[in-house]
């Protein structure tokens, strides 16, 4: 990255004088020291990348391998010290785990020994007969390579060179050509086949298996209802807002009872047996005592706030005017939402490539482990800060792309005469000159959100440690920097608006958005926040309903596996894309918040200093200044008449 055109003085940044808060003609490059060190680190990622490619097998992870370093579906070469290793895969793709139904994870090793087979055993096969007779019939071999199918049954040690009985029934999962049991008392201890953490992301993993189109078909409900929630503020109204806002409320009561039930349903089921229905009744609890908390905060926030329901609808319809005049904001998100799929599935890859790094070992019985090689670990925290960093520097280019495009809208005189493609400019702008702003201020999310990555992952290692005391400084620290978090990305709103204005560096536009706010009276402040509410609230929309979906479908499988872990992640992919969509919204509210501080503070309505803003904007405005002053009218005419009230004496 570098930065484009020639660089111009910038008089309102070199003299003393007040800034004309006017969008820049000439331009210069703002923060380039940022770009620079932006452009270095990613240097260090794109090293890591070609690290993982060369030192890395992903092969081994996506097409699976045996225990005696054997790749599945491949042509091998001999590991020094392991006779079993070196064979002809080709024809066997699939990974076969000869105690599939009892896996262990011990100092991060498996007890069981994995093969390479032709095709699964799709019925269970419960003596040694029924495995040599379905070795003969596929010529697929369960048991270990160095034993003949004729000898299963007269062997031995056939017992401990054949896979446990009862075999169960298994059928390859897709992607990984993992041989898959079919029984439900096997998928809680399964996950292991892909991870080795057999506590928290086998759970995940086994969950998202074992209910992958319920997963896939609540996130396609996820997209359909923030498109359509997207609509809704489109072209909103007072009885939309009244329908919205009622739908908000039974959403949150529906999804609070129903989880209350749940949990009253599970303590009752005297037939709970499995390790996966006393986990889903743990976690359902949680679930229930989270929901009724929000449920009750947001529905006094909603009673409280219900007389600003008139001056929300008028905010929206300023709002829709100015996306009306770019209406390709609103496709913003679909490009910025595929580039973060598109960076995450390379981030998963160089981290899968990178976690198979590692050099052969034979081990006791032949069998092959691979050893991760130093410095693995330094570079997996590097590719961690590149995740976070990177993520967040393209959700601020979409901000600053759009708050840009809505600045040379507002600040155009002629408003029949609309700036020509204003996105492109705003984008061109980015790209030539303030890459290095951006970057900036995704730098500060990352270093507030590095110290929580930390926090959470301190907290799970030291889970058997945990005490009361402990818990509670954890989650005071974790809501630390969810605030701190919260107020800087305030804070980069604020500068980015600033910078599309007047094309100055991050820490001047963050410090001259923050005196321009400062003189603004609270009136405007409460109006932004409620309107930052009621996108809040799509957002709680948009899952509620999501949840609620997933809970119906879940809990009839409830024995089948933890369906709460995948229930969660469902609830944060549905809020992650309704933020992705509705962002818009609250993008282009705080950038006319902004807009409105600045034109009211510069221009006095004369002909000398007319306003930006056009007669609905205006009238807009003096209604909030009216309502304001009515308000304050009467607190003081309340106050005077309690400080004037005087003890008088009763004539009778």
């Amino acid at each position: 990255m570098q930065c484009f055109g020639a660089e111009y003085q910038v008089s309102a940044e070199r003299t003393p004088r007040q800034r004309a808060w006017r969008p820049q003609i000439y331009r210069k490059c703002t923060d380039k020291t940022w770009l620079y060190l932006f452009f270095a680190f990613w240097t260090g990622l794109m090293f890591i990348m070609g690290y993982s490619v060369v030192a890395g097998a992903t092969g081994r992870l996506l097409f699976g391998y045996d225990s005696f370093g054997n790749v599945c579906g491949k042509k091998n070469s001999p590991v020094e010290g392991a006779p079993l290793s070196g064979l002809d895969m080709t024809l066997k793709k699939h990974v076969f785990f000869m105690n599939s139904c009892n896996l262990d994870v011990k100092d991060v090793r498996l007890n069981s020994i994995v093969l390479c087979i032709s095709s699964c055993p799709e019925e269970q096969l419960d003596t040694l007969e029924e495995i040599q007779l379905f070795a003969n019939n596929s010529g697929s071999f369960l048991c270990v390579y160095s034993l003949d199918s004729f000898n299963y049954t007269q062997n031995p040690n056939a017992d401990s060179l054949c896979p446990r009985l009862p075999v169960p029934p298994s059928k390859s999962f897709p992607l990984f050509n993992r041989c898959i049991p079919q029984t439900p008392e096997c998928y809680s201890q399964f996950a292991s086949v892909l991870i080795n953490d057999v506590d928290t992301l086998h759970r995940i993993l086994s969950g998202i298996m074992s209910g992958r189109d319920t997963v896939l078909g609540l996130c396609i409900l996820a997209l359909v209802l923030s498109l359509a929630t997207m609509f809704t503020f489109r072209y909103i109204s007072t009885l939309l807002v009244h329908i919205f806002i009622a739908l908000v409320i039974l959403g949150l009561l529906f999804v609070c009872g129903v989880l209350w039930w749940l949990y009253y349903d599970y303590t009752n089921d005297l037939s709970i047996e499995l390790d996966t229905e006393r986990e889903n009744m743990k976690c359902l609890l949680g679930f229930a005592v989270v929901s009724a908390v929000i449920t009750v905060v947001l529905l006094i926030l909603i009673f409280v706030l219900r007389k600003r329901i008139k001056l929300t609808v008028e905010l929206f319809q300023v709002i829709n005017k100015a996306i009306s005049s770019s209406p390709f904001l609103l496709l913003q998100p679909l490009w910025t939402f595929a580039i973060l799929i598109f960076f995450w599935v390379l981030w998963v890859a160089v981290l899968l490539s990178l976690g198979t790094a590692g050099a052969a070992q034979v081990i006791e019985g032949g069998q092959v482990e691979y050893k991760p090689l130093s410095g693995i670990r330094y570079m997996w925290w590097y590719h961690l800060i590149g995740l976070i960093w990177t993520s967040e520097f393209i959700l601020a280019c979409q901000q600053m792309t759009i708050t840009g495009a809505v600045v040379t809208c507002y600040f155009n005189r002629n408003k029949n005469d609309p700036p020509v493609h204003p996105i492109l400019s705003s984008l061109s702008v980015l790209c030539c000159y303030h890459q290095g702003t951006v970057i900036k201020g995704s730098f500060l999310i990352t270093v507030v959100r590095i110290p929580r990555t930390i926090l959470v992952y301190v907290y799970n290692i030291l889970k058997e440690k945990r005490n009361a005391w402990s818990t509670c400084v954890f989650r005071c620290c974790f809501c630390c920097f969810w605030c701190l978090d919260n107020c800087l990305r305030h804070l980069n709103q604020n500068a980015y608006t600033t910078t599309a204005i007047n094309g100055t560096d991050f820490c001047t536009s963050a410090k001259d958005a923050l005196k321009m706010l400062s003189k603004n009276s609270s009136h405007f402040t409460s109006i932004n926040c409620f309107g930052d509410f009621i996108i809040f609230l799509g957002k709680v929309l948009v899952v509620c309903f999501t949840v609620f979906g997933g809970l119906m479908a879940f809990n009839y499988n409830r024995a089948l596996q933890v369906w709460t872990i995948p229930l969660l992640l469902v609830a944060f992919f549905a809020y992650f894309t309704a933020h992705s969509f509705l962002s818009v919204f609250e993008t282009v509210l705080d950038t006319l918040f902004l807009c409105f501080v600045v034109d009211l503070e510069t221009n006095d309505g004369s002909s000398e200093k007319p306003y930006f803003m056009d007669q609905e904007f205006l009238s807009f405005v003096k209604r909030i200044n009216k309502l304001s002053d009515a308000r304050a009218q009467k607190d003081e005419n309340s106050l005077r008449n309690e400080e004037g009230t005087e003890l008088r004496p009763t004539v009778q």
